[in-house]
């Protein structure tokens, strides 16, 4: 796998001046956290959900969740267990690269059952995805997983999701990060990344931001954000990588504001109609809400639409002018410190209170490469929506 593999080697060449690394589902957990992206979430009862994973595979995404939780009703879940058995079976059987493929349960015990059904296609299984998680249901989904590994005879890894009342409610939420800090350190090794219930939270107050806000605008969510970075994303080397919250919208509905896509990145001529469908599409929010997670130390997001991952991977390309910063600033010899106009002599870089920006500069670089200095955000769009 890797990113913007799906398209031709040639158009790569032109757009990348540092291409993606290829990874699989053996590289270090360090660059599977930072490579996956846009996340896909899909119903485990889709019908013809083998081929669903092919398509989307086809069309550069690299991480899939196949959902037994809320994405389907309570009845459902027996059905959609069996139909992950027969549609693993047939990935399995195709041969094809697939995605990094998760499985999102409902309780603990869902997980070593479902891998030992799974049987030899227990190798495209990636790991879980943990709802509703808190120090209490950590342990148990956790220990899951371990006895999972001891049934499929190979390790999985966890991506728990941070979604209950008592992480939005003020007066538990420093107990429960703290509860939740002691878990996922417990058992760092399988913990690949800490995902975002932003639906759920809104949902505690009754509350829905339209498509013209992003998870930012709602305060009440923002600061649950910046609690959950604040403690569990640390760089000091004990953080985990938290994945930006879903986008909800891809269908165009009426406006109250204005468009937040400018312009200017689209006056080449032919691209304006790019910026159109885009703003139809209400995907013109979703790239600004990129930006904001980024900003806001979150990595990759949870996408329950196509249409939203080449935006994500898109905006995901580190930039020349940040590669070139985060070069300077990681020199040997700047190792003692000091202060310099950046390359683009418009900024300061300041080697120590920049250095772990940069780090994840580069293992972002590693893993969505570099664009061409000429190269924007509009370009890599095009290019992977052209496929």
């Amino acid at each position: 796998m890797r990113h913007f593999g799906h398209i031709s080697p040639t158009v790569r060449k032109d757009l990348f001046h540092q291409e993606p690394v290829e990874f699989t589902a053996g590289s270090p957990a360090r660059t599977l956290a930072a490579a996956l992206g846009a996340t896909l979430y899909s119903p485990a009862t889709r019908p013809h959900l083998a081929a669903d994973v092919a398509k989307q595979a086809g069309r550069g995404v690299v991480s899939m969740v196949l959902c037994l939780e809320d994405s389907i009703s309570d009845a459902e879940v027996a059905g959609g267990e069996e139909n992950l058995v027969r549609q693993f079976a047939e990935i399995d059987a195709n041969a094809a690269e697939a995605p990094l493929l998760f499985v999102r349960v409902r309780e603990p015990e869902q997980i070593p059952d479902i891998v030992r059904r799974l049987g030899g296609s227990v190798r495209r299984l990636a790991g879980f995805v943990l709802p509703k998680f808190t120090e209490s249901r950590g342990v148990a989904f956790l220990d899951a997983v371990g006895r999972a590994e001891e049934v499929g005879g190979r390790p999985f890894y966890a991506m728990p999701v941070l979604e209950t009342p008592d992480l939005l409610h003020l007066e538990t939420r420093a107990e429960a990060l703290a509860g939740i800090s002691r878990t996922v350190n417990s058992y760092r090794e399988r913990v690949l990344a800490l995902r975002l219930g932003v639906t759920d939270f809104c949902s505690a107050y009754g509350l829905r931001r339209t498509p013209d806000m992003t998870a930012y605008d709602v305060q009440i969510v923002a600061g649950v954000i910046a609690d959950v970075v604040n403690v569990l994303s640390r760089a000091d080397g004990t953080g985990f990588t938290v994945t930006g919250p879903v986008w909800e919208y891809f269908r165009s509905q009426q406006r109250l504001f204005k468009p937040q896509l400018r312009r200017s990145p689209f006056l080449e001529e032919g691209v304006e109609e790019l910026r159109t469908a885009l703003i139809e599409h209400d995907l013109d929010g979703l790239l600004r809400e990129i930006e904001l997670d980024r900003a806001n130390g979150l990595l990759g997001k949870t996408c329950i639409h196509p249409a939203h991952v080449t935006p994500v991977h898109a905006l995901s390309v580190v930039s020349h002018e940040e590669f070139s910063d985060a070069q300077d600033i990681l020199r040997p010899e700047r190792g003692g410190g000091g202060v310099m106009r950046s390359a683009y002599t418009n900024k300061m870089n300041e080697v120590k209170p920049h250095r772990a920006w940069a780090e994840r500069t580069m293992l972002r670089a590693e893993v969505f490469g570099v664009a061409r200095e000429e190269v924007g955000f509009v370009d890599l769009l095009t290019a992977g929506l052209q496929v």
